[in-house]
């Protein structure tokens, strides 16, 4: 009779979901009783508004002026995107080995194969330039609001505003930039542009490798790890910067934390979180849950199983293919990830609640009533037209993304056919150099038809009509796989490829024809909706001033924490992993080479390797992606890690930060240095981390 209550019970339970939402594991949530709190949005601090005194407060470490100026100063950014630190007076930078993973291929030699087993200069002669690559060092922040506003006070429409806008900001980037003494100058928009920065930058255009791992010790367990806790990796690589020849000079770096830190002690992520969302009204965090979220995971998707397939199919090119298929599969994971942060009903009913406080804050005041009173229904009004026009737009934008071979030689020739003079035929034709790839291409588009339109869409009724699989039916519809018949039909011109009869290019003018037909449309909308977030994003720093900090923005930030486990699928996880794991991961899944596998050099413990050392840690810190490479330091400005990326609650930071759940995931600086003396014996490269200065 227990059981039987029991079990109606957790009926009953599931059947409210509405009304309650299990945060935990163990305490269902009243959503009614949810209330926002300034913590939701996170601890990204620019660096010239660090509170200082909350820091303190929370902490127990009141960061000076001089501190945070070398903290700053002793931070790169990556062109590319990613993070580093200098940690040497002779331009030595760490930096992530996934920041540099995919210009390994441009500076390889005959023989060689650095992605699989890694590379190390064992002098400066042998450190290799990376062909384009460049760092900037954040030197100075000037505020330019007032003169980004008063230039959009003259536009009348928003499209005139955003044009305006755009104008001066090249205008004020062109007159502090100075590209012989490589200063480049960099305008930021902060509360989605209720405030502008001006950032200045010191750029490092000649980037050499010094060392890089096998790719293997930095992305075990590939995308199975990705965006997880626990975690055994050492996600890591050095590059030096040059001028003129030689290692550039440094004055500013961070010096190396031989023992690491210790959970529950303060530690300081520096770093560039690239884009966070928190600012935005609840109606666009739905359009993007119910929109436009579920096609890009479905693009993704699509496109990750047809690069797994053919991965796992040839293992003898798996260290090539690899790349490629971690690089989607971190696009496929993000987006589940924040799909999902969309779909919990106890982050929406939290957002929900700020949206609410800040109106009231509104309609309470009547000089704010008069000025931002409007700004939620009008807002509400271009998401309700976006409603109608995005799903098709992206939809069609998306699909003129898909890999195939023959699939881009249409879209080419509909864009020579439109005018385009660059599109030359060799640029047009795009030959298939595999079948098999192919093959797993088309069935991805095919795939992506059918899960998002069904089986009556036109597109796959047209050209996947046939029993057989989508490759061999689209063989058997189009001829654009004929390298003479695309070259005829290229040859008759424009004229001829708009009125073609062949029914991919049928499709694909009815793609670009949904396109083009919404694109006005859409831009005069997200006109709009940049001008209303605008409002938005300078009323709620008006209301609540620095203690709500800035969206992120590809800039430099500080964020403060903790390291920390936390509480996950029943069970703890714990605030460092060690050595031990690495090795139970790799028997527990057979010795495999896919995908906790080891590179020989790590298959047998090496002599002298202490597996009770840390490895990785969890932190408290605030980060989102464009933090990889960023370096973890105490309050002695000591590296006691580097981050890699968040675990899978942490992809929901791009809307809100719940420190509960949310952690960064690093490299323990300890167990960093431990490998590269027992298993990579890099000495010149250790002295000089320990020193701060290159080896004579």
């Amino acid at each position: 009779m227990k059981k039987t209550y029991l079990f109606i019970l957790g009926l009953f339970l599931l059947m409210t979901g509405p009304l309650y939402a299990q945060r935990g594991l163990y305490e269902p949530i009243d959503l009614a009783r949810v209330q926002w709190s300034l913590d939701d949005f996170g601890r990204m601090y620019t660096f010239d508004d660090v509170p200082v005194d909350k820091i303190q407060e929370e902490f127990g470490f009141l960061p000076t002026d001089k501190w945070l100026k070398e903290v700053r100063l002793s931070a790169v950014q990556f062109g590319g995107g990613c993070s580093g630190s200098f940690v040497s007076a002779d331009g030595l930078i760490m930096t992530n080995h996934h920041c540099v993973r995919s210009r390994l291929k441009d500076i390889e030699r005959q023989g060689e194969n650095i992605y699989r087993d890694g590379f190390y200069a064992q002098s400066l002669e042998q450190e290799r330039r990376f062909p384009g690559l460049y760092v900037d060092q954040l030197i100075d922040i000037k505020d330019v609001t007032s003169i980004v506003f008063d230039a959009m006070s003259k536009g009348e429409t928003a499209e005139e505003k955003v044009k305006l806008k755009d104008d001066v900001i090249k205008e004020l980037e062109q007159k502090y930039s100075k590209p012989k003494k490589h200063i480049i100058a960099k305008v930021v928009k902060l509360y989605n542009g209720g405030k502008y920065s001006l950032y200045i930058y010191k750029r490092y255009d000649d980037i050499r490798l010094v060392m890089a791992p096998d790719v293997q010790i930095t992305a075990t367990g590939w995308d199975w790890d990705n965006f997880t806790y626990p975690r055994y990796e050492l996600d890591f690589a050095f590059v030096r910067a040059y001028e003129n020849g030689k290692p550039a000079k440094i004055k500013h770096y961070f010096t190396w934390s031989e023992k690491g830190a210790s959970e529950n002690e303060p530690v300081f992520v520096i770093g560039r979180p690239g884009n966070t969302d928190r600012l935005l009204s609840v109606k666009e965090l739905e359009f993007y849950r119910d929109v436009r979220h579920p096609l890009i995971l479905n693009y993704f998707n699509q496109r990750y199983n047809a690069q797994y397939k053919y991965f796992i199919n040839h293992p003898e090119r798996q260290a090539h293919e690899l790349s490629t298929l971690l690089s989607i599969a971190n696009g496929r994971k993000y987006y589940a990830g924040i799909y999902m942060a969309l779909r919990d009903d106890y982050i929406m009913a939290k957002k929900k609640s700020f949206e609410q406080a800040l109106k009231d804050s509104v309609m309470n005041n009547p000089g704010l009533r008069a000025q931002y009173g409007h700004l939620w229904d009008h807002i509400d009004s271009i998401i309700n037209q976006l409603y109608k026009i995005d799903p098709q737009y992206l939809f069609a934008s998306l699909l003129s993304r898909m890999p195939s071979a023959a699939w881009q030689t249409a879209f080419n020739l509909y864009r020579y056919a439109d005018g385009d003079e660059s599109m030359g035929f060799d640029k047009v034709f795009v030959p298939v150099t595999d079948a098999e790839r192919e093959q797993y291409n088309v069935q991805a588009i095919a795939d992506f038809l059918y899960k998002v339109k069904g089986e009556d869409c036109f597109i796959l009724q047209s050209l996947f009509r046939n029993d057989e699989d989508a490759y061999q039916s689209l063989k058997k519809v189009t001829k654009l796989y004929d390298r003479d018949f695309v070259q005829e039909l290229y040859n008759l011109g424009a004229a001829e490829i708009m009125q073609s009869e062949d029914p991919l290019l049928i499709v694909v003018r009815s793609i670009m024809k949904t396109i083009k037909d919404n694109s006005a449309t859409r831009q005069k909308l997200m006109a709009e909706l940049e001008v209303d977030n605008q409002e938005l994003g300078y009323l709620i720093f008006k209301v609540y001033g620095t203690h709500i900090p800035p969206d992120a923005t590809l800039t430099l930030r500080i964020t403060p924490g903790f390291i920390r486990g936390y509480e996950y699928n029943g069970t703890l996880a714990p605030g460092k992993t060690t050595y031990y794991g690495l090795y139970d991961r790799y028997y527990s899944f057979g010795q495999k080479s896919y995908p906790w596998g080891l590179h020989p050099r790590w298959q047998k413990p090496p002599q002298g390797l202490d597996l009770s050392v840390p490895m990785c840690f969890a932190s408290t810190n605030d980060i989102v992606g464009g933090n990889s490479g960023s370096a973890v330091i105490n309050k002695d400005r000591q590296i006691v890690g580097l981050i890699h990326d968040g675990n899978l609650e942490s992809l929901a930071g791009a809307y809100i930060f719940l420190e509960d759940d949310n952690r960064a995931i690093a490299t323990d600086s300890w167990g960093l240095m431990e490998a590269l003396k027992h298993v990579y014996k890099t000495d010149r490269l250790i002295k000089e981390i320990q020193t701060g200065h290159l080896p004579k």
